[in-house]
């Protein structure tokens, strides 16, 4: 996570110096070597597969669990998995965010191969499905077919520049009304894309979300779920390429001197965890819009289907050159947040369906990649 200067400030709480001399000062500037390699090598691979999947795996993912596996073992033919190992089973219990986060892969799988000359031909869960979660059963079918005629998206020129911005955004600059409906216009697979930037109606969506963000830190099984996910100082991002990744200089620096631990993070009482809810809380109460999309149903099919749209209207944010990052901790479906949830589908769906996904747009500070595991380790 990119995180500026005065929330890093923030975290040392009290006015703690860090002194970084010698060896110090050579360990605290260092950065991850290998996490952002995928970036560097998407597109680099000759077999169409790899060509396409290497693209893919830079997908939009909830906590970057990155929870996809590919065999490849058909000629021809990817055959995508969740990884069991990598949901979040606390505050994601029906697996229904990540089964979108699955669709976000499945689209940018279709944009890469369209680039590379290829169409798609793809059929979601072959072997079916179970609406309490995903299982070892394959999530998509995929079937590669040469074809130059096959259109190419203009949103794929938006994917090495698409990132989720977890910094404040700049309440000086106000949201044109008119991009709305430019990024609106790019849904493409059955979502209802809706957005706001009316200062009242943004005022209430701040409150709302701070507020469901709020339950979800001091709900202490889904707060953990977050803390185990931390991966604090190169080297721990560079084992471990997913997650919650916290580095830079005064990172590595608090974390060298035991200021910024997951134990710290976790205790309520210790300045690191309060200086923490100030960082994210100035997230959610800067959105200078937000956007979100809503399914008439909730099959597994609508959540893929979402997640190929909610990837196009990413895109299509990054292309206005906004900021983007999903707060979508009122839809989460643990008891904690059945009030929050309930409010938000009588606001944005108050005639039926499901909000799948809610964010916050604005005019934020340039942040860097997330980490990506190699794409060698997510071949089955």
């Amino acid at each position: 996570m990119s995180i500026s200067r005065r929330k890093i400030l923030a975290l040392v709480g009290g006015g703690v110096i860090v002194a970084a001399g010698g060896g110090l000062g050579y360990a605290v500037t260092r950065l991850p070597k290998t996490a952002s390699l995928p970036w560097q090598m998407a597109g680099k691979y000759q077999d169409p597969r790899m060509h396409a999947l290497s693209w893919a795996l830079l997908a939009p993912n909830p906590h970057n669990r990155q929870p996809w596996m590919a065999n490849l073992a058909e000629p021809g033919v990817v055959t995508l998995y969740a990884d069991p190992d990598r949901l979040l089973p606390k505050t994601d219990p029906f697996n229904r965010q990540i089964t979108i986060g699955l669709g976000c892969f499945l689209e940018l799988l279709r944009m890469a191969a369209a680039e590379n000359g290829h169409r798609l031909e793809t059929t979601i869960f072959p072997q079916g499905s179970s609406p309490a979660g995903l299982d070892r059963r394959p999530v998509a079918r995929v079937v590669f077919t040469p074809d130059t005629t096959v259109a190419r998206d203009p949103l794929f020129a938006q994917v090495q520049l698409r990132r989720s911005n977890k910094e404040p955004f700049d309440m000086s600059r106000t949201v044109d009304p008119a991009a709305l409906a430019r990024i609106g216009a790019v849904v493409a697979n059955g979502a209802r894309f809706g957005g706001t930037v009316d200062a009242t109606e943004v005022a209430t969506w701040r409150e709302l979300t701070h507020n469901a963000l709020q339950i979800e830190i001091e709900t202490p099984r889904t707060f953990q779920e977050s803390i185990d996910l931390f991966r604090i100082g190169h080297r721990e991002v560079d084992a471990n390429p997913d997650g919650i990744d916290f580095t830079g200089p005064l990172f590595e620096a608090l974390h060298v001197a035991g200021q910024f631990t997951r134990a710290a993070a976790a205790d309520p009482t210790s300045s690191a965890y309060k200086a923490g809810l100030d960082a994210v809380f100035a997230n959610t109460d800067t959105a200078m819009g937000h956007v979100w999309l809503v399914t008439a149903g909730n099959s597994r099919a609508d959540q893929i289907a979402t997640g190929a749209d909610w990837l196009r209207v990413n895109l299509a944010v990054t292309s206005e050159g906004l900021g983007f990052q999903p707060l979508s901790q009122a839809l989460q479906e643990f008891p904690e947040m059945a009030d929050h949830y309930a409010t938000v589908h009588k606001r944005l769906a108050p005639t039926g369906g499901t909000v799948q996904m809610l964010s916050r747009i604005g005019f934020g500070p340039q942040t860097t990649a997330s980490p990506r595991w190699p794409l060698e380790t997510r071949i089955a």
